[in-house]
């Protein structure tokens, strides 16, 4: 059985979505929820991450981030705040085994359009949910701080994310991001859509075409499909909200990289 997509290759944006073991609400208190945000912050300032959005809920996480490095940055950041948050709820609860499921899932987000669609479809975790009607409303997300950018306890890189998804002023963006918001809201288009969190790459057909490229000899038996936005790159695997057993794949090229955890 396969485990998690978890491929990278350098220059790209990524949406990592993380699991709690066996889909047990472990992140239902808010204080493990704001211990999880506040190693990201260590994260960012430990290692540099480039963090776009974020949200946590009861019992996943999802993390845009942008991988301009070679691959260290983004695993060791991911080791550090998972690491913690799992150490620290199991020495508080007396509680013992995983806290995470084996992996987390790495999907490359082509930059402009598409990254502004996948942070909305981040934003709205907790509406698809229905534990809120708007975004704003759930404190454990980036939404509110793309929204008031914060002077203090800085989580997302503002500057690259507006520059990532197109714009050149951040207010342009801040304005772009909000009518998206409002427009899949008011359409009642909030709804779960796979591709974001199960495919390999999504995008543009040239986009994840070129991702399929850069992958070399892995990206064999690995399918393009049309999706509701674009195209996605696929490979047959259980979705990251399954359970994974341990099983590991071994690829050698210089494009391509495993993130060890």
């Amino acid at each position: 059985m396969a485990r998690a997509n978890r491929h990278f290759i350098p220059g790209h944006v990524w949406h990592l979505t993380h699991r709690c073991h066996k889909r047990d609400f472990l992140l239902k208190f808010g204080k493990d929820r704001l211990r999880w945000m506040q190693w990201l912050y260590e994260a960012r300032k430990r290692y540099g991450l480039v963090v776009l959005n974020y949200v946590v809920t009861c019992n996943h996480v999802h993390l845009i981030v942008y991988g301009k490095d070679g691959g260290e940055t983004i695993p060791k950041s991911i080791q550090l705040l998972s690491g913690r948050t799992g150490q620290e709820y199991n020495q508080r609860k007396k509680r013992k085994g995983a806290f995470w499921e084996d992996r987390y899932h790495a999907t490359a987000i082509e930059s402009g359009e598409h990254l502004l669609r996948c942070l909305v479809y981040v934003d709205l975790n907790m509406v698809r949910s229905g534990v809120v009607s708007h975004p704003r409303q759930w404190p454990y997300g980036g939404y509110n701080e793309i929204q008031h950018p914060r002077r203090k306890n800085i989580l997302i890189n503002y500057e690259t994310l507006g520059c990532l998804a197109g714009f050149k002023n951040f207010d342009d963006f801040q304005s772009a991001h909000r009518r998206w918001i409002q427009s899949v809201l008011s359409d009642g288009r909030a709804k779960r859509e796979a591709f974001w969190t199960q495919s390999i790459a999504t995008g543009s057909r040239s986009f994840v075409e070129g991702v399929k490229m850069q992958m070399n000899s892995f990206a064999i038996g690995r399918s393009v499909r049309k999706n509701d936005d674009g195209f996605e790159l696929r490979e047959p695997q259980l979705p990251y909200n399954a359970f994974f057993e341990a099983e590991k794949n071994d690829i050698d090229s210089k494009n391509l990289r495993f993130w060890n955890e």
